[in-house]
């Protein structure tokens, strides 16, 4: 369980962080970081922190894929948080 949890850690900082650098290589029109690794990161135990990232960097925000599924996903994940430290 310690390891798992240490596991959703890293990967909410991990969503978070990517989706910073995202926003930011989207500002100077440099390589972006690919949909499909935003979100296989959110699915992998990132979710609360691609949401986070999601909000305080006001990226991806217009995409409706994103603006819905990256909160149910968290939201999900919290859920699953909550009944395993319970």
């Amino acid at each position: 369980m310690t390891i798992w949890l240490a596991g959703v850690f890293i990967m909410n900082i991990v969503g978070f962080l990517i989706m910073g650098e995202d926003k930011k290589r989207a500002k100077k029109h440099e390589y972006r970081i690919r949909e499909r690794t935003l979100w296989l990161v959110a699915l992998f135990g990132g979710a609360i922190g691609t949401t986070a990232g999601m909000q305080l960097y006001r990226h991806k925000t217009k995409h409706l894929s994103f603006k819905i599924g990256f909160p149910v996903l968290a939201v999900v994940e919290l859920v699953l948080l909550i009944k395993v430290l319970l």
